[in-house]
């Protein structure tokens, strides 16, 4: 049908323009995360206060989320970088993002952030492996998945 490919091709382009920004926008609240992470560590650390082992640690905790936070950001962004690329989703930077999400509630869990019950703390634990199965399984069963995932 006539017209039909120059429609597709234009909602592609505008497709792009989209991932663009939402790449772009992904990329400087990044930024701003970390920033204000680093910024607030650096402001409790120099603080008239009396530094304790608590403050410090509660500090790099607070810190840490935020790292985990904006590397969770970034892998986002480089799922919407491998998507403008080859225009298909991927599934292995899913399960990254998946990953590091867990890992972080984890953290706080483990670190006496947040109380949870024993099953909810299996629940984190058995979603960590599971994501690390589907991630040996697409690199075992679907190499051009991974192939494409790493320019």
């Amino acid at each position: 049908m006539p017209g039909v490919g120059g429609s597709i091709s234009v909602l592609q382009h505008a497709q792009d323009v989209v991932t663009i920004v939402v790449g772009i926008v992904l990329l400087v609240l990044g930024a701003v995360l970390l920033v204000s992470g680093i910024a607030g560590f650096v402001h409790t650390l120099s603080s008239g206060k009396v530094l304790s082992a608590t403050s410090i640690s509660g500090a790099a905790i607070s810190l840490l989320d935020e790292v985990l936070l904006v590397l969770i950001l970034i892998e986002i962004l480089h799922t919407v970088v491998l998507s403008l690329r080859s225009h298909r989703l991927l599934a292995q930077p899913f399960i990254i993002v998946g990953l590091v999400a867990v890992i972080r509630k984890l953290l706080f869990v483990l670190g006496g952030e947040k109380t949870v019950s024993t099953s909810v703390l299996a629940l984190l634990i058995a979603l960590v492996a599971v994501l690390v199965l589907g991630l040996i399984a697409i690199s075992r069963f679907d190499p051009s998945e991974v192939e494409a995932a790493d320019p």
